[in-house]
């Protein structure tokens, strides 16, 4: 999996993730790929910085100890209009689908792949899978989507 940020042709940026650079390719070709705030195919990916790892610390390096008496920093953010926006966008799809769509809790990735074959008939769902039942659904072509979580429901 891979994940690009985007850009339209409004200026909207957004981040989207695709099974391959080729994925991304044919399924922008099809004009698949479209801006979630103005629904524009005209999408291109936008400079981004590449996600690297820290590599591994030498065993005579200890990792720095933070204070016991202090509480590790939470990651904040002021959003703009345009990140608001996005918000509300992402909880409309979560609210749709939840109303829309049958529960099938861990049954997910086995009705999914039923559906995909033709032997159950095929409806919307929406449930619960391991990273490694969508990562085997994903290299089958069985198109699944993440249900877009926002940090203020998990607490």
């Amino acid at each position: 999996m891979i994940l690009y940020q985007l850009r339209c042709a409004a200026d909207h940026e957004f981040e989207s993730w695709f099974r391959d650079s080729s994925a991304y390719d044919a399924q922008r070709k099809q004009k698949l790929v479209t801006c979630p705030l103005c629904g524009s195919p005209e999408v291109e990916k936008a400079i981004m910085a590449p996600a690297l790892g820290r590599g591994t610390r030498k065993a005579e390096e200890p990792a720095p100890a933070a204070p016991a008496e202090e509480a590790a920093p939470a990651k904040v953010a002021l959003m703009s209009e345009k990140e608001q926006a996005l918000r509300e966008m992402l909880k409309a799809v979560r609210q749709h689908v939840e109303a829309n769509a049958d529960y099938v809790g861990d049954e997910f990735a086995s009705l999914a792949r039923q559906m995909h074959e033709g032997d159950v008939e095929k409806r919307s769902i929406y449930g619960e899978a391991s990273p490694d039942e969508v990562r085997a659904l994903v290299e089958d072509e069985i198109e699944v989507h993440p249900l877009p979580s926002l940090p203020d429901e998990r607490n």
